[in-house]
C-alpha cells in the first residue's frame, strides 16, 4: 500500500512510520521543517514538506495513496487556535476529495464528542464533523486519551514546588494513553478497510491525579507526592508565567473545567470505557524518571 502520514516525527508518528515501513508499505510522511528529511528517509520513508492547511501541497502528498493518516496539532499559532484546526481540517477534506482517497484515519481526542466547554478539543470536535461529510471515503475518527507525556510538563512545579495538578480533582477520573499504543492503533486502521464514519477510542489506563502523584512520586524518590486541585485563575497565570499565549491558557484553563465537570470524559463512559492499549501508568512511570533525571 501506499500510505500518506502526518505529523512529522512526532511522538505518535515516527512509531507509526517504523510500523508501516516494517509491515512493507511505501509511506509518505508530511512534515512542515525541511531539516526532517534526511531523518525521514533514514527511516525508509520519502519526505513531504508543506503546512497541513495548504490544501494544494496536501493534495499533491496525497496523490496515489491508498490510505492517509490525518492529524492536526492541539494548537496551531497563538491566536484562533481553534478555527485554525478547524482550518486544516478543511484543507485536509479539499485534498482527500482531489486526489480521490478512499480510507483516512484521524487522530482525535477524548472530549471530541463535544462541540463547546472541551478547549482546544473543540478544533478536533470540527475537524471530525469536516470529515464526517466526505461521500465515498472510510474514515475512521479514532479518539485518543490524554498523553502520557503531558505530564512531563510537570516536572520543574514538582521540582520546584513538590506538587503536581490541575484546575480538576485528585478524584476525576481520567482516560491516558502511550504514544506507542496510539501509533499500534493508527497502524491497525490504516492497513483496514474501514466502514463508513466509525468512531473509535485508544486508552491506555483510566485513573486519577491522585494516583498519578503517587506512582510518579513513588518512580523519582517523592512517595509523599500530592496532586493538587488549582483554581482556574492559578492555573493560567502559572501558564501565562511560563510563557503560553494567552489564548492557549485560556482554552487549556477551559479544558480542565471539562474535564471537572465531565464534558470531556462522558462519551468515552458511555461508550463502555474500553481499556485496549497496553502501557499502563508504571511502566510510563519508568520513562517519567527517566526524563525527571535528565532534567536536573
Amino acid at each position: 500500500m501506499k500510505i500518506t502520514t502526518a505529523g512529522s516525527l512526532g511522538n505518535v508518528s515516527k512509531p507509526l512510520i517504523r510500523m508501516l515501513i516494517k509491515a512493507g508499505h511505501e509511506v509518505t510522511v508530511i512534515t512542515s521543517n525541511p531539516g526532517r528529511r534526511g531523518a525521514i528517509e533514514a527511516l525508509g520513508a520519502a519526505p513531504a514538506v508543506g503546512s497541513v492547511s495548504d490544501a494544494g501541497f496536501l493534495t499533491q502528498a496525497f496523490e496515489g495513496a491508498n490510505a492517509v493518516y490525518a492529524m492536526t496539532p492541539p494548537a496551531m499559532g497563538a491566536q484562533h487556535i481553534v478555527e485554525n484546526i478547524a482550518g486544516a481540517g478543511q484543507a485536509y477534506a479539499h485534498a482527500i476529495r482531489a486526489a480521490g482517497v478512499q480510507r483516512v484515519v484521524m487522530l482525535s481526542s477524548v472530549g471530541a464528542h463535544a462541540p463547546e466547554g472541551t478547549g482546544p478539543v473543540k478544533g478536533a470536535h470540527r475537524v471530525e464533523n469536516t470529515f464526517r461529510q466526505l461521500s465515498g471515503v472510510d474514515v475512521t475518527l479514532l479518539r485518543a486519551g490524554f498523553f502520557y507525556y503531558n505530564f512531563f510538563r510537570d516536572i520543574p512545579m514538582i521540582r520546584n514546588m513538590n506538587i503536581m495538578g490541575n484546575n480538576y480533582s485528585g478524584d476525576d477520573k481520567l482516560p491516558l494513553a502511550h504514544p506507542e499504543d496510539i501509533a499500534s492503533a493508527l497502524a491497525v486502521e490504516l492497513q483496514s478497510k474501514g466502514n463508513g464514519v466509525e468512531v473509535k477510542y485508544i486508552v491506555s489506563e483510566i485513573t486519577t491525579g491522585n494516583e498519578i502523584a503517587a506512582v510518579l512520586g513513588q518512580a523519582i524518590g517523592k512517595p509523599e507526592l500530592p496532586w493538587m486541585n488549582f483554581p482556574d485563575d492559578q492555573l493560567k497565570q502559572g501558564m501565562l508565567s511560563a510563557g503560553l499565549p494567552p489564548e492557549l491558557a485560556d482554552l487549556l484553563t477551559e479544558l480542565g473545567q471539562g474535564i471537572r465537570a465531565g464534558i470531556v470524559t462522558e462519551d468515552f463512559f458511555a461508550a463502555g470505557a474500553r481499556v485496549t492499549g497496553r502501557v499502563k501508568l508504571e511502566q510510563f512511570a519508568e520513562e517519567f524518571k527517566a526524563r525527571y533525571l535528565i532534567e536536573q
